[in-house]
């Protein structure tokens, strides 16, 4: 994590088709997500929902694919990640602005019905680096079992 950012957690539902692009040799996915607090009002009795707030949420890599392959619009969602302003100018060239949250985790709101879960394939051999450290010497450390129960004495 860095400092000075801003991590938040959002509770909503899908409210775009999640849109999957390649960006450079990265996929890139990005959707936007309502979010509706709801308030118990005494005098009717009842939840009443209050003003939705919208996110454009985007993610990278693995956590991109995975999100096109597993979510859909109107399912309910929890989204963690970061929030960040993307800003330019538009054709008339005045200066335009929009919250973009960056997923670092994106899941179904468990609360709200159930889901099946399925591991990614693993990356290619080509992909994943030869790890030949150890995590330390061999003979620095004894590698004699330890007893599992004190001996009676």
């Amino acid at each position: 994590m860095s400092l000075n950012e801003t991590y938040v957690t959002v509770f909503g539902r899908v409210g775009s088709d999640p849109d999957l692009k390649e960006r450079g040799h990265s996929p890139h996915l990005s959707f936007r997500l309502a979010s509706t607090p709801r308030q118990f009002d005494k005098n009717l009795g009842y939840f009443i929902d209050k003003t939705t707030t919208w996110f454009q949420v985007e993610c990278w890599r693995q956590l991109a694919q995975n999100t096109a392959d597993s979510v859909q619009l109107g399912q309910p969602v929890i989204v963690a990640g970061k929030l960040r302003t993307h800003e330019w100018k538009d054709d008339n060239g005045e200066p335009r602005s929009r919250l973009v949250l960056e997923a670092f985790a994106i899941g179904h709101d468990l609360n709200r019905g159930t889901t099946s879960y399925t591991k990614s394939a693993p990356r290619s051999e080509a992909s994943t680096p030869e790890v030949t450290a150890t995590p330390f010497p061999a003979d620095e450390y004894s590698t004699a079992s330890l007893p599992l129960a004190a001996d009676a004495a």
